[in-house]
């Protein structure tokens, strides 16, 4: 692969590909570190070796080490240290070159005969050091030579801060491998996987559809394109390409709204172009595209406020669809590169706000990446190796607090995370099924894609889902209609999505321990009220069939979300999220005149029970008007348990009996 589409996979937090194990790239810090090195060596300097051929290869292999000659560097580095084997700079930079092709072993030679021949030389070769062996999960012999390091009065701040993170991971992994969490891997099958590479995963809400990436060989290097598998009979069904998002260059790291109708991805310049039809803002951005049926959008960029002159990745869609987590690459203070988790919200005219970095505890000055946001918009999955881990990237979880802020991260645990990289999890909107790309033993070739269990301490709350069509009552014609899903305890939108323009059907998430008021609406028609208190429903989720009424004399709705105390006629709280929606109907409609109706089931008398309804039925009147509805558009009516709509034999019939109506009348 060249060094461009490297460049490229980087950005996009694909090179993952390129690893033996998905995870053994060195790490950026080891390489900058290194390089640091390399840079002091320009200009007159005393060399631990006075042999002048031995000189004279080194300062030829450096020469071709900057120009990339990576192979002809090795070459002389190898001819310096077989002249004079105590010169020191040339084991160094063997170090560097084998840790590039993530040959650790042979790189761990060549730092620890650098320190043997003089270990106060360059002080900083322990923390490489160190670094190397904890790839190799020798945490004990780390732990020497990060102590040894920090003895020193040498070093950048930042390095010793490094040093004294990578002691705090040694005892970190330590415990970890003594206490090892359940891991069951499970490959998704052919259907998926191929001899090709498979990774960056992302899943609708019900798992019944799966996207990813795939690196399909074009004879330059290979291009990253998306694919989409089905879940029928129990089994992943054989994949197929999105044809209107792929193009010749590459599509990376893409993410699902739980609906499955909106794909937000990450799209990078190639020697300096985009693809036709796209225009970038920076290096890598953010684009998306939104399902039309079996169809997709062309893709469109998610605008300047988002997408930045730097690079812009890694991208994970809340169920609320109005929000946006993705990862920011850019340089920060002192020079030193940052990449942090940021979030977007959508603004009052549908685009995209400015974002901000993620407040609480997730970022630090290292590297974050791999962000995913659970469907239950609390709980927050990401890789990074700034917090204690196994080395490298781990995979950690994290919960968003009272105060709005992310709270400590909580690493997976062993063997979930190793010494290597482990990076873009996804987890099922039931929180018990993780996905991840490995090229573990028995796979069917290079990177695949895995399911497993996830422990228990680590799952998110779980989501259930509502799925179904939205349709003409009368004609029967699939529609397109606005869903908002509301928490009844603080009124605030949880959820916000669309149904297919194409077919009707819809996808909403229901996250579990809550009590729900669903509204969907569309111009010209009534809208539709539901209510869900979401438990323990399983993978299959809610059906709902949504017919619309169109606005005219005599269409009545039932306000699911009106309710009263037994034989009270005093709205609870709650009542004021279906009865603020009402009112913005009618002022969106202000020729309308209605009836809101009271009705109950049979336990009382008759009289009792005509009095009920009508009291509720005032109630919801006066509501209307102390929020400037006008009173001579409104009618009160008790019909008490005249108008049954189902058997007062059961307390399920008795519950549909009990209701508020909204009719109508001219």
């Amino acid at each position: 692969m060249d060094n461009y589409h490297r460049f490229t996979a980087f950005k996009l937090g694909l090179i993952i590909v390129y690893s033996d194990h998905m995870n053994q790239i060195l790490l950026s810090i080891l390489l900058s570190f290194l390089s640091l090195f390399v840079c002091a060596q320009r200009g007159p300097i005393e060399y631990s070796s006075a042999d002048k051929k031995a000189i004279k290869m080194y300062e030829e292999g450096l020469a071709a080490y900057n120009i990339f000659e990576l192979d002809q560097a090795m070459i002389f580095f190898k001819e310096a240290v077989k002249k004079d084997p105590i010169f020191i700079e040339p084991h160094i930079m063997l170090a560097q070159l084998y840790s590039e092709r993530r040959q650790l072993d042979e790189a761990l030679i060549e730092m620890k005969t650098a320190i043997d021949i003089n270990p106060d030389f360059y002080p900083n070769n322990f923390y490489y050091y160190a670094e190397l062996l904890i790839r190799r999960a020798r945490y004990e012999e780390a732990e020497a030579s990060l102590n040894s390091f920090l003895k020193y009065e040498t070093g950048s701040e930042d390095t010793r801060n490094r040093a004294i993170l990578a002691l705090e991971s040694c005892a970190f992994a330590k415990n970890a491998i003594k206490n090892p969490v359940p891991f069951d891997p499970k490959n998704l099958g052919p259907g998926v996987n191929s001899a090709a590479p498979e990774y960056y995963p992302g899943i609708t809400a019900d798992q019944k559809r799966l996207l990813y990436t795939r690196l399909v060989e074009n004879g330059k290097g290979g291009q990253e394109d998306f694919f989409l598998s089905n879940f029928e009979n129990d089994i992943w069904q054989a994949s197929n390409p999105i044809l209107e998002i792929n193009t010749e260059f590459n599509e990376g790291a893409p993410t699902f709204s739980p609906d499955g109708m909106i794909l937000i991805f990450t799209a990078c310049e190639l020697h300096g172009e985009w693809a036709p039809g796209r225009t970038g803002l920076g290096h890598c951005d953010l684009f998306f595209s939104q399902r039309q049926g079996n169809s997709w959008s062309q893709a469109v960029n998610l605008g300047e406020k988002v997408n930045s002159f730097f690079w812009e990745s890694q991208p994970s869609y809340a169920s609320d669809g109005r929000t946006v987590y993705f990862v920011r690459g850019r340089k920060g203070k002192n020079g030193i590169d940052e990449q942090d988790i940021w979030v977007s919200k959508l603004a009052e005219d549908r685009s995209w706000g400015k974002p901000e970095k993620l407040k609480g505890k997730v970022n630090t000055p290292y590297t974050e990446e791999s962000v995913m946001i659970h469907p239950d918009g609390k709980t927050l999955y990401f890789s990074s190796d700034g917090h204690p881990g196994m080395g490298g990237l781990d995979i950690f979880v994290s919960k968003l607090g009272a105060n709005g802020e992310w709270g400590e991260p909580l690493n997976l645990g062993y063997p979930i995370n190793t010494c290597n990289d482990e990076n873009s999890l996804l987890v099922s909107a039931s929180g018990e099924i993780a996905f991840f790309a490995s090229d573990r033993e028995g796979g069917f070739g290079d990177l695949d894609l895995y399911s497993f269990e996830l422990p228990q301490n680590v799952r998110p709350i779980p989501v259930s889902f509502c799925k179904g069509k939205v349709y003409d009552k009368s004609s029967l014609k699939r529609l397109e209609a606005h869903f908002e899903l509301i928490d009844l305890e603080t009124g605030n939108v949880v959820v916000e999505s669309y149904s297919d323009p194409s077919n009707g059907e819809f996808l909403v998430c229901l996250p579990e321990g809550k009590e729900y008021a669903l509204n969907v609406n569309r111009p010209g028609y009534l809208f539709y009220s539901a209510n869900f208190i979401p438990i323990n429903v399983g993978n299959e989720g809610y059906s709902l069939d949504v017919p619309l009424q169109k606005i005219k004399a005599g269409s009545s709705i039932v306000l699911n979300n009106v309710f009263f105390d037994t034989d009270k006629s005093e709205l609870k709280p709650s009542s004021k999220v279906e009865l603020n929606k009402l009112v913005s109907f009618l002022n969106d409609n202000p020729a309308l005149k209605v009836e809101l109706g009271g009705h109950t089931d049979n336990i009382g008398s008759d009289e009792s029970n005509l009095i009920l309804s009508e009291k509720r039925a005032s109630a919801v009147v006066a509501y209307l008007i102390d929020n400037r509805v006008p009173a001579n558009r409104l009618v009160a009516k008790g019909y008490g348990e005249t108008k049954p709509l189902d058997s007062n034999e059961t307390e399920t019939g008795r519950a549909k009996n009990r209701r508020t109506e909204f009719t109508i009348l001219q």
